[in-house]
């Protein structure tokens, strides 16, 4: 069959998906300003607005956390700065030294006019969280996040320097500073004693930063400004180590905010659009070891909270906004080759990337402490040629690109430790399908349909009495983008943009323990209008619906469905129980279309 008529069978799927409506040139939204609301004055009698991710609750055993602050700062103009650092020391007030979870907690506040900035924190090098901020309004806003760092378990009993940047910039436009608080909550009780660790709920004994060190004046991630750039980071491991997994944190910026939008560059360039990212819209962050691939992610499409349409995210802010998902790779097959005593590097690249990416991981290291050295050999590793496609059907400055892309990786080893040898493979398969669609003036208007596919498993063999263990991670990253303008009166346009963002993750486990699994599905859709001019918002409309549902085989279970428009929450509607009857309705009670 021709190739290009099985590109056009195959995508068509993705064509009847679209909605009536289409995407624009996105990377001009950045620079938006929200005029109207900036015009307000704070008023004491106006309460600010709470800003918030719709994610599950964190599962807290029953006790009373020991809890402090460790870090209250007003960021400011602190953008090419160095990051702001305190001294953390383990919480050696708390009655007991034994946690079995451990929350982060960030509280903000700010008002005025601001942008929206990507912010890190990292503890002794290790990043522990990435996020964005909330945009204020001139009445003020409040956040808070919380995320669980029980993983870091091992690196927060030791004394270490936790390093925050946020860059951000305060001038006569301006004028939002962001003054936080860092609370970290230690719940006491005993982590589950994994004699051979694998699986969840075993932390690492020993966690390496692969991140750029300090002094610096920006954040400790690399920074991948084209395809040919490279970060890379040289480490060693404790020669006892028989598990490592690479935690791999990722974000874009700039010209690469919005990649999945960005044509292809024959179309870029034949038609002149100097204003229009190139590159197409096909983006992979490759992880090698030693100049060997041995992972990849295909990052989810997180869009901060002024991407699109600023007004879409007030108050409900876009998947993965507050707390950016990382991704974890499982190099335990590898470990034969880095148990020598020598010296190692870990580097990122990403295909076709504009700037700005900004990457950097963890490594963590579960170490046998039975043993001063385990000794290993990696015995099969397949890293199959990406297959792309891209077909494209045009006429002028309209019409459609295709883009797709497949990739398998597989790598095999052991691992002999006091506990006897350890087989270990870990797989994945990757695929990515985009249409684009433009049409419109100019090419003005674009429809954008994407699908993810990134699936890992994992299947480790231990010798007797131990038990096998294999789990698995099957993700579907979906996207539907439309935006486009349409010119008015005064030097204005209307600008209209749809969003549909899709999260699924299926995570099973068979560990000696027995079997666990768990479902999430997470889908927001959100419509928003701008009236524009000189690139200030004078007026327009956001709402957004999300609907969240995470259950487990061990019976627990969170569902949400909210809805919101324009800084106000119309419906909301929470039921943490895995029976249907039971719920708690914290909405107006009604549903509005």
């Amino acid at each position: 069959m021709d190739n290009s008529l099985f590109s056009l069978l195959f995508f068509l799927p993705l064509l009847l998906l679209q909605h009536p409506i289409s995407a624009s040139n996105l990377h001009k939204l950045k620079q938006f300003s929200l005029d109207f609301d900036a015009q307000h004055t704070s008023s004491d009698t106006i309460p600010p607005t709470e800003y918030f991710e719709v994610t599950r609750p964190i599962e807290l055993p029953n006790t009373k956390p020991c809890s402090y602050n460790v870090l209250h700062h007003d960021f400011a103009y602190t953008y090419g700065k160095p990051p702001v650092l305190a001294n953390y020391t383990p919480p050696s007030h708390c009655p007991s030294q034994s946690f079995s979870k451990i929350v982060l907690e960030w509280k903000a506040t700010c008002e005025g006019r601001q942008f929206d900035r990507i912010f890190g924190m990292w503890l002794g090098g290790v990043e522990i969280l990435r996020s964005c901020t909330a945009e204020p309004r001139a009445t003020g806003i409040v956040w808070t996040v919380q995320s669980d760092i029980t993983r870091y378990h091992s690196l927060l009993l030791s004394p270490q320097t936790l390093a925050v940047y946020l860059g951000n910039i305060v001038d006569k436009t301006y004028t939002g500073v962001y003054h936080v608080d860092i609370t970290f909550h230690f719940y006491p009780g005993e982590l589950k004693d994994g004699t051979l660790s694998f699986g969840s709920g075993f932390p690492a004994d020993l966690i390496l930063p692969i991140s750029r060190n300090l002094p610096l004046n920006d954040g400790l991630w690399f920074e991948i400004a084209n395809s040919t750039a490279l970060g890379l980071k040289e480490f060693k491991i404790p020669q006892n180590a028989y598990r490592a997994v690479l935690e791999v944190y990722v974000s874009f910026h700039e010209n690469d905010e919005s990649w999945y939008t960005n044509p292809p560059d024959e179309y870029n360039f034949a038609n002149n659009l100097i204003d229009t990212p190139g590159n197409g819209p096909f983006r992979e962050v490759v992880v090698t070891l030693d100049g060997n691939v041995v992972g990849s992610v295909w990052p989810f499409t997180v869009i901060y909270t002024g991407g699109v349409n600023p007004l879409l995210w007030r108050p409900i802010t876009g998947i993965g906004s507050f707390v950016l998902p990382s991704y974890d790779i499982e190099v335990t097959p590898f470990l034969g080759t880095l148990l020598d005593g020598g010296i190692h590097s870990l580097g990122f690249s990403v295909t076709n990337a504009l700037n700005i990416w900004y990457i950097d991981a963890n490594l963590h290291l579960w170490l046998d402490r039975k043993s001063s050295r385990t000794e290993g050999e990696l015995v099969n590793h397949i890293d199959e040629p990406m297959v792309v496609s891209l077909v494209s059907d045009f006429k002028g400055l309209n019409g459609t690109f295709w883009t797709s892309a497949k990739r398998s990786i597989l790598s095999t080893g052991w691992v002999r430790s006091s506990f006897g040898n350890i087989s270990t493979s870990f797989v994945q398969d990757l695929t990515y399908n985009n249409s684009m669609v433009i049409t419109g003036k100019n090419g003005s208007k674009k429809t954008v349909n994407q699908i993810i596919s990134f699936n890992d498993s994992v299947h480790a063999k231990p010798p007797s009495p131990f038990h096998d263990f294999i789990g698995e991670t099957l993700r579907t990253f979906s996207l539907y983008l439309y935006s486009g303008d349409l010119d008015q009166d005064n030097g204005t346009y209307l600008s209209v943009a749809n969003v549909t963002l899709g999260f699924d993750e299926n995570k099973s486990q068979n560990t000696a323990s027995g079997f666990s699994k768990s479902s999430l599905k997470n889908v927001q859709d959100g419509q928003g209008t701008m009236v524009v001019k000189k690139n200030l918002v004078v007026s327009g409309l956001g709402e957004t619906q999300q609907d969240y549902r995470y259950t487990t085989s061990n019976g627990f279970c969170y569902f949400r469905n909210v809805i919101s428009s324009n800084y106000t929450i119309l419906y909301d509607k929470i039921r943490n129980s895995c029976n249907k009857r039971s719920h708690s309705d914290l909405g107006l009670g009604f549903f509005k279309k």
